[in-house]
């Protein structure tokens, strides 16, 4: 089988992984919540979570799929033109995972995570990171 050949069959098998990915992580997230709000009887409560389950399935497949457009464009057929198609489809995707990343982390993913501001058991009266006593205990 030709070199050409077989790096095809690669691309397109790494675009079915991703739509398998997405389809089959598109379904996990829906039973998890249907089983959830099954449960519960509180949608609201669970949607947040569904949303996060759902968006992840979709950055995951299209980085598969990103990658099979990578491989079959650049290995296969490396012209000016097809080069350039492969750079607006991987800015729409890099567009769509950053937009994505956004509406599940409420960040950008170059910014770090947000400190935790939670008092710990070990320091119950002050606030994490404030460097003040605890003033419930005299310290």
């Amino acid at each position: 089988m030709p070199t050409k050949q077989i790096i095809q069959h690669v691309g397109a098998l790494l675009d079915l992984a991703g739509v398998l990915v997405i389809a089959v992580g598109v379904a996990v997230a829906t039973v998890v919540f249907a089983l959830r709000c099954g449960r519960t009887r509180e949608v609201v409560t669970h949607y947040r979570a569904f949303r996060q389950g759902v968006g992840r399935a979709i950055l995951l497949g299209l980085e598969f799929l990103v990658g099979g457009d990578i491989i079959r464009t650049v290995a296969v057929s490396p012209t000016f033109t097809s080069v350039g198609v492969l750079a607006l489809i991987v800015l729409v995707r890099t567009f769509l995972s950053f937009s994505l990343e956004v509406e599940l982390d409420g960040r950008w993913p170059w910014q770090g995570k947000p400190p935790n501001t939670t008092p710990g058991p070990a320091r119950s009266g002050a606030v994490a990171g404030s460097g003040s006593p605890d003033r419930s205990t005299g310290t």
